[in-house]
């Protein structure tokens, strides 16, 4: 491609080096040849700077991650009005029949992670045509950095989509999809060059401007997610040759030694829906990784909102401190239920509608309505019902939205370590549920049925728990998404059934969007039961 457009974000952003919420305003502000770039230290920060704004935008369109996981597990249905389409429905209970016409559900998030990817290898690709002037820790952190998200949007879309094009150069090659041995190969080795390369300062040394930006322990935790879900998934003892069980132990152990990190006091305080005027802020001490946004972004091309999120709120209605959303999402009363009396988890993240006594009106517009909506990642409004990103400047609550998803938290380090086996593994453990339950905490043992208990629960509604059901075994998560439940479309009772067996046709994977197959000309293959 012979013009590159570089997306920057601000000129303060470049000056500081920060990745603030107030420096993620984006406009394509140059344009260059690959000839002429490349030359200087300060194109290969803007060309990373491009990266982590592809990566700002992988979920602004299509079906983002943190809900598809939700729907496609035993967390939530796919709700939404009661007269939209039933591509929801058709995700929800993995069968193409409920919405033949959506074959391309997931064609925006497909081509919105290779956009991301693309910018990886472009600056990949010319790293070293750049003049680094002998410093070479420069040039190895922007490829750490680099080489971390195309591994975190890989790791994403093989979990995903299964078989995927596994592209490493910029191409405009038809590429056939790769077996899921090398593409985690290739996520391996990223990130395994970015622990190695990325500075080994904790959390409470870090400068406050750089929050956002890829660590040495947001590479070492990815390395102990992605080695738990690939040996789980595929049945396998090590990942894929390049990580051993003590070496995965031994990085998020190197998280949990030297990062710093700390769980917050309150468990309700991570999440400003839970706790309005308590919340400890985002880049908390149990932020490992996140991805950030802010309200700036607007219908002429800058994204940098939350634009996902409004997926999870009430239906078209704001209730203070709620703001209105499009329903998605609907909570299962199961998740509810699983959570004991005195777990203050419970609370913080689910919104109950009967009781916390809100005036829920909308109910007739409402499809599979349960009583129950996500609370961790919803839209907020003020007592008088406005949007509080439109209250701050954002252009609509739709594309406004300003949380940032929170992807490693320190108490999943701690419960990864756990699993692995570590020394400590009961203290880890039960640190977790000391804060959840309070003074109802009582001691049961670390092992894996209670581990996995306690990641339902401590990351519920944080787009994990799908993945955790899938790596016990297909079966095992076939089982527990399987339903048959009374739920509400319009007011009016009605059954709502998943099928066990057809989790199981489809292995668990999305439909590949059909508009990819038609452009490879039948070169990619659709997955089984799509």
């Amino acid at each position: 491609m012979k013009n590159l457009k570089i997306y920057i974000l601000v000129a303060a952003l470049l000056s500081l080096g920060a990745c603030k919420k107030s420096f993620l305003d984006t406009e394509d502000v140059t344009s260059a040849t690959e000839q002429n770039f490349y030359k200087t230290p300060d194109d290969g920060w803007k060309a990373l700077v491009g990266i982590y704004d592809g990566l700002q935008r992988v979920w602004s369109g299509g079906v983002a991650l943190p809900v598809a996981s939700a729907i496609m597990s035993d967390e939530a249905f796919g709700g939404t009005g009661n007269a939209d389409g039933f591509g929801y429905q058709m995700m929800d209970e993995f069968d193409k029949l409920r919405s033949p016409s959506d074959q391309d559900m997931f064609g925006d998030t497909w081509g919105l992670y290779y956009k991301a990817i693309y910018r990886v290898n472009m600056l990949l690709s010319h790293i070293d045509g750049i003049d680094w002037k002998g410093n070479t820790t420069l040039r190895n952190t922007y490829e750490a950095e680099a080489r971390y998200i195309r591994a975190f949007c890989y790791f994403d879309m093989v979990r995903l989509f299964g078989n995927i094009p596994l592209i490493t150069k910029p191409t405009t090659d038809n590429v056939p999809q790769e077996s899921a041995d090398n593409v985690y190969k290739l996520i391996a080795t990223d990130l395994k060059f970015a622990a190695s390369n990325l500075p080994a300062t904790s959390y409470g040394s870090q400068d406050p401007s750089t929050r956002g930006r890829v660590t040495k322990w947001a590479a070492e935790s990815l390395i102990g997610r992605v080695f738990l879900f690939y040996t789980g998934y595929y049945g396998k003892g090590d990942l894929v040759g390049e990580v051993t069980k003590a070496e995965a132990l031994a990085y998020v152990q190197d998280v949990i030694n030297n990062g710093g990190f700390g769980l917050v006091d309150k468990f309700a305080n991570l999440w400003p829906a839970a706790s309005l005027n308590n919340y400890v802020g985002e880049d908390n001490k149990e932020t490992v990784f996140a991805i950030k946004y802010t309200y700036t972004s607007n219908w002429n091309g800058n994204v940098d909102g939350n634009t996902w999120m409004v997926m999870f709120g009430i239906r078209i209605q704001s209730i203070y401190p709620y703001g209105m959303g499009w329903g998605g999402a609907t909570v299962n009363p199961r998740l509810w239920n699983a959570f004991s009396p005195g777990d203050s988890r419970r609370n913080a993240s689910i919104i109950s509608i009967k009781d916390e006594k809100l005036d829920f009106q909308n109910i007739k517009d409402q499809r599979e309505y349960t009583g129950y909506c996500i609370k961790k990642y919803t839209p907020m409004a003020d007592e008088a019902g406005r949007s509080l990103a439109e209250k701050m400047g954002g252009a609509s609550f739709m594309i406004s939205q300003y949380q940032d998803y929170v992807s490693i938290r320190y108490a999943d380090v701690l419960l990864m370590a756990a699993e692995l086996g570590a020394a400590d593994a009961q203290k880890y453990f039960d640190d977790v549920r000391k804060r959840a339950l309070g003074d109802s905490f009582v001691q049961i043992p670390v092992n894996q049925a209670n581990i996995m208990n306690e990641r339902r629960l401590e990351f519920a509604g944080e787009g994990i728990r799908y993945w955790d059901l899938l790596r016990q075994g297909i079966n095992v998560a076939a089982n527990a998404i399987a339903e048959s439940a009374t739920v509400q479309n319009g007011g009016v009772n009605t059954t709502k059934t998943i099928l066990a067996s057809k989790v199981i046709e489809t292995k668990g994977f999305v439909q590949i969007p059909y508009s990819q197959i038609t452009l490879s000309n039948n070169v990619l293959k659709q997955n089984q039961g799509w």
